[in-house]
């Protein structure tokens, strides 16, 4: 299953997020936003967010581990 972080250089909860990740033994494809004028409108104000690629859900911040297995199963 193809896993996305939506996020961007600079940002402190990002780099939460991706320490959660770490946590879990997720590997996510970071996808950084400030690029894209699309993906800038669409996750600017909510990042970071994880995207399951398979199906589209979304998990928004703040999650945990717990929430992250939960996202996944």
């Amino acid at each position: 299953m193809q896993i996305e972080l939506y996020g961007t250089t600079g940002c402190h909860l990002c780099d939460e997020a991706k320490a959660v990740l770490q946590r879990v033994g997720v590997r996510a494809w970071h996808i950084d936003i400030a690029d894209n004028d699309g993906l800038l409108e669409t996750y600017g104000m909510r990042i970071p967010v994880l995207r399951r690629a398979d199906c589209g859900a979304e998990l928004g911040w703040p999650f945990d581990a717990a929430a992250v297995t939960r996202f996944l199963a």
